[in-house]
Parts: C-alpha cells; sequence; structure tokens
C-alpha cells in the first residue's frame, strides 16, 4: 500500500519538490527530538487519551447502572414467582389487624389462618399493593431479598412478673370488645 506522500502525488496535488521538503523536515524534528533530553510531547495525542479515559469512566458508570438495573429488575420477577407460586387464598370474617408502613391494615381471614398468622407459621407479603399469605420459609427467603416487602409478625413484649397474681390465666388472642 502506498503512504499518503505517494497517493497526494499520484492525483497532482503536491509536487516532488514540496514532498521532499516535508519529508525533511520530518526528519529534521525527530533528529532534534531523539537528541533532546526533554521528550516531546504531543498535545493532541494527550488530549485524546484523556478524552478515551473520561469516556471509559462515563461507560463503566453507566454499565454499573444497568447491571444494578437489570439486578433489581430479576430479584422482583423471583419475588413475584415466589409469592405467585407459594400464596394462601385467604378469606373470612375474622379480622386480623397488623402494621404496613406506620398504619394499621386489615385482612379478613378464617379462624384457622389467623392461628397461623399469629403462631407464625404464616406471614404476610406486600405484592403490587396486595396483601398475600406465604409460609414462613418462603417468607424469609423473600426477606433476604427485599425485606421491606415482608411483614413480620408482631413479637411478644410482655415482661413476665414472678409475683402477678394473674400469671395463671390466659388472655386469649381472639378477645373483641
Amino acid at each position: 500500500m502506498a503512504s499518503l506522500q505517494d497517493q497526494l502525488l499520484q492525483a497532482g496535488l503536491v509536487d516532488k519538490k514540496k514532498a521532499k521538503q516535508i519529508s525533511k523536515d520530518k526528519r529534521k524534528q525527530q533528529k532534534v527530538a531523539n537528541k533532546s533530553s526533554q521528550p516531546q510531547v504531543d498535545e493532541t495525542k494527550l488530549a485524546a487519551q484523556k478524552t478515551r479515559a473520561e469516556k471509559a469512566a462515563r461507560d463503566r458508570a453507566l454499565n454499573a447502572e444497568r447491571d444494578a438495573a437489570a439486578q433489581q429488575k430479576a430479584i422482583a420477577a423471583q419475588i413475584k414467582q415466589l409469592v405467585e407460586k407459594n400464596r394462601q387464598p385467604y378469606s373470612g370474617e375474622t379480622t386480623y389487624n397488623f402494621t404496613f408502613e406506620k398504619k394499621i391494615k386489615t385482612i379478613y381471614v378464617n379462624d384457622e389462618l389467623r392461628d397461623h398468622l399469629i403462631a407464625g407459621r404464616l406471614m404476610i407479603v406486600v405484592q403490587g399493593g396486595r396483601f398475600e399469605l406465604v409460609p414462613r420459609v418462603i417468607a424469609e427467603k423473600i426477606a433476604e431479598r427485599n425485606a421491606d416487602i415482608v411483614i413480620k409478625p408482631a413479637e411478644s413484649t410482655a415482661v413476665v412478673d414472678e409475683d402477678d397474681p394473674y400469671a395463671d390465666f390466659q388472655i386469649p388472642d381472639d378477645l373483641m370488645w
């Protein structure tokens, strides 16, 4: 393949005398650069390297954002699949109250499901604005992926007093006033 100088000569854009002068000047600059102790800095190459480095940094940041979004989407799909496969249908007349986002929410369940909820065998998961009942094992798997959508059962904070005269009497959980 012919050099650019040869191509320009063939096209007639440059004459031989001008081409020789340019190559002679170029050789002189190279000799001066080789002999001098200071290396010649090509500013265009530095600018090009700087822009490539900036572009690479932007590309890495953009790829990290895309990866994070894809991972969030995958986690949401896993949670949805776990809930849909393991949800327990519920309906009934007995109310079960729980707190969600600092508000008291109510769902209507039958007595058997209410007992399971109180015992902690079933847990409530928020899926698409709906409250779904899932087994505790599944709820723990969902909580590993996103703990905000799993509603943990209320923990008993009652302190047992040894001198309590009513300690032998239990208060039923389904006591309605």
